[in-house]
């Protein structure tokens, strides 16, 4: 756990490479161990290239703004983070999970930990936490509404008399160890490693050159999650919690595109959090960076325009086929990996999953998440152009509750309209 003493420790390292031996090894990683020293940092900084144990590097899929802003001279290559009070708002683990190197393996669970690197750190090895855990209020619309009339109360707890609502949230960066991910999937790690290097041009030839470097940092979105309630009782089986696991639908979840249920869904979402939290368990919202089912919006967007152009119009029956002909594949966001981040918060219960998803579902069931009630979006939730999605998905075979069939009635509206 990291000491106290780190939050307000001035960790700074720069100017570092007149003092310390920069021929010092790279810090050896093993994945699953019982403690951060006996794990070791992951360091995927070129500002010293005999420190480096991961390939790619920090920041995700923001990385390449860094190789921007160095190349403009904005800047400094050599930059170190100054981590003075960076240290978590909360205390996250350590947790069993943690040390089993086959229920994490898409995140560093010791990732917010810099602390507890010390020893590296004082050493100047350039040690950047991949994920980040602080406190906030947030203010949702719905939630002022729901409030109005009376499903969720003001408790100065969770809801603060200005109808705000308390959250812990972190962010988390994607730290894929190789091994883990290539046993997940069902594939070698030799053809794991190809395709990566492939499929992205080249971009990493560490990958196929550097066998003896198991972690990768993939340029790719990452997970936010927020905490509704004590976080402290999030690994808890005594404590009730309610779930959302919510993958990434800009144009509903910010700006209110009606086409489909994201926004309404995620929001439920949030209400049943709030609603479990203020009952004394915890509630949980896992945001995932996966826009267009991974597929990305520009291809969710030409699967829009082929939905409405076709013959007969937008229909529940050719929901699949439209985004399969564009993309060649009906989803990309391999759920596989979305357990991860429950296991890093000791979550090995959900009580009330809010998801129609038996994708998802399988999933957390698969990875030892036991469910107990699976809770489907209300009818009166669904905006009238996302009938044809909600229909095509009770007709895939999708979680309803008490519907038991789909009506594939619905047609969305024409492009123009």
């Amino acid at each position: 756990m990291m000491s106290e003493a780190m939050s307000t420790d001035h960790v700074r390292n720069g100017g570092l490479d007149s003092i310390f031996d920069q021929n010092s090894p790279a810090p050896r990683i093993n994945w699953g161990a019982a403690t951060a020293a006996e794990r070791g940092p992951i360091i995927a900084t070129l500002r010293n290239p005999r420190h480096r144990n991961a390939i790619g590097t920090h920041a995700g899929g923001y990385s390449v703004y860094r190789a921007l802003a160095i190349a403009a001279r904005t800047l400094a290559s050599d930059h170190m983070a100054d981590l003075t009070d960076t240290a978590p708002a909360e205390r996250i683990g350590p947790h069993p999970q943690w040390l089993d190197d086959k229920r994490i393996v898409s995140l560093d669970p010791w990732g917010h930990l810099a602390g507890e690197f010390r020893d590296h750190l004082a050493r100047g090895y350039d040690i950047r936490p991949t994920i980040a855990v602080t406190r906030a209020h947030i203010d949702v619309p719905e939630v002022r509404a729901a409030i109005g009339v009376g499903r969720i109360r003001v408790d100065g707890r969770v809801v603060t008399p200005a109808r705000t609502v308390r959250v812990m949230k972190a962010a988390i960066d994607p730290v894929w160890y190789l091994p883990g991910i290539a046993e997940r999937f069902g594939v070698s790690e030799s053809d794991l490693r190809r395709g990566l290097y492939e499929q992205t041009g080249g971009m990493y030839s560490d990958l196929v050159e550097r066998e003896d470097l198991k972690v990768f940092l993939p340029p790719i979105g990452g997970t936010t999650i927020y905490c509704f309630g004590d976080p402290d009782k999030l690994g808890d089986v005594k404590t009730p919690l309610a779930c959302r696991v919510h993958d990434e639908c800009n144009g509903s979840d910010v700006f209110g595109s009606d086409i489909c249920t994201c926004r309404p869904y995620l929001v439920h979402g949030i209400e049943i959090a709030i609603e479990m939290a203020q009952a004394g368990g915890t509630g949980l919202v896992v945001y995932n960076r996966k826009e267009g089912r991974a597929l990305g919006e520009v291809t969710k967007f030409l699967v829009y325009n082929a939905r409405k152009r076709q013959a007969g119009g937008d229909r529940p029956e050719a929901y699949f086929k439209r985004t399969a002909c564009v993309a060649g594949v009906e989803d990309m966001r391999f759920q596989e990996l979305m357990p991860d981040v429950l296991h890093w918060l000791g979550v090995t219960r959900i009580d009330r999953f809010a998801s129609m998803s038996d994708v998802k579902y399988d999933a957390l069931v698969r990875q030892g998440i036991a469910i107990g009630e699976r809770v489907p979006i209300p009818a009166e939730l669904v905006p009238a152009d996302a009938r044809v999605e909600i229909e095509a998905k009770i007709a895939a075979g999708y979680f309803t509750g008490a519907v038991t069939s789909p009506s594939l009635q619905a047609t969305g509206r024409a492009l123009h309209e």
